[in-house]
């Protein structure tokens, strides 16, 4: 594994940092073109995804520290502690913060945002396999389990490539909303609904693959989550696809008629 891709002494480039930077660099691109196509103004877009950025890192610090009872300061500022949940609840924040003082409608901008987002999620992903940071899973004798005896949290034993398997999905849940979004866009929200469930439905997948204890009913805590998710996507696409469209009623007067010129009779 390659937790440390170059090492200049103080400054280090390490993988995950890398393709979490990727990651946001694609949803900023990603974005940019596709609220172009719509119309919209793709300026606040490097504005939203910073706030993402930030918002994303802050919410997934808070929830790692509030899960483990650990609200230090170096636990806050060190590299590992990131749980994805947290995040989710950072950056959306953050971000539906940025849009309402942007130009732009919220819902087309975050139906986009929130498609790219399962891009850069899965480009992220691919971070924590480089450097084996225990989001693998369990021992598996398939022919592509592996070790990660260098990883920063080190195993010896062949085991699930979990990261992997989230990469493919989060692919593959990008790629759905990307081909039907022009489709969508006469309902606005309805893509943000569908990310919701589609991230849902692939962390619920993924934890079977993964080392994380059950919390409630032989599910994990990101499993309870996850069917959350999935709900509050389905809520959100029926309020968006049953709420009644307001009608601008047009009201035509009708114009007094036109006094009538008396005809002079000719003497």
């Amino acid at each position: 594994m390659y937790p440390t891709l170059i090492d200049f002494g103080p400054i280090a480039i390490h993988s995950f940092g890398l393709m979490m930077a990727l990651g946001f660099l694609a949803v900023l691109l990603v974005s940019q073109h596709d609220l172009a196509r719509k119309g919209l103004d793709p300026r606040p877009t490097s504005s939203i995804i910073f706030a993402a950025a930030v918002g994303g890192l802050i919410g997934a610090k808070l929830y790692s520290a509030l899960q483990d009872g650990k609200i230090e300061l170096a636990e806050l500022i060190s590299n590992s502690g990131l749980v994805w949940y947290g995040g989710v609840i950072g950056a959306l924040a953050a971000v539906l913060f940025v849009i309402h003082r942007s130009p732009n409608p919220i819902l087309p901008t975050i139906d986009t945002i929130g498609m790219a987002t399962l891009l850069g999620y899965g480009i992220g992903r691919i971070g924590c396999f480089l450097s084996g940071d225990g989001d693998y899973g369990p021992p598996s004798d398939l022919p592509w389990a592996m070790a990660f005896p260098n990883g920063t949290v080190p195993t010896a034993i062949p085991v699930h490539p979990t990261p992997l398997y989230e990469t493919g999905m989060s692919l593959i849940a990008f790629g759905l909303l990307w081909s039907i979004r022009k489709q969508k866009e006469g309902t606005p929200g309805w893509l943000l609904g569908g990310a919701f469930i589609l991230a849902g439905v692939e962390r619920f997948i993924a934890e079977f693959f993964r080392l994380n204890q059950p919390a409630l009913f032989g599910l994990t805590g990101a499993q309870l989550i996850s069917i959350l998710m999935v709900i509050i996507g389905a809520c959100l696409i029926y309020w968006i696809t049953h709420r009644p469209v307001a009608t601008e009623v047009v009201n035509v007067s009708t114009p007094p008629p036109s006094p009538k010129r008396r005809r002079r009779r000719r003497p």
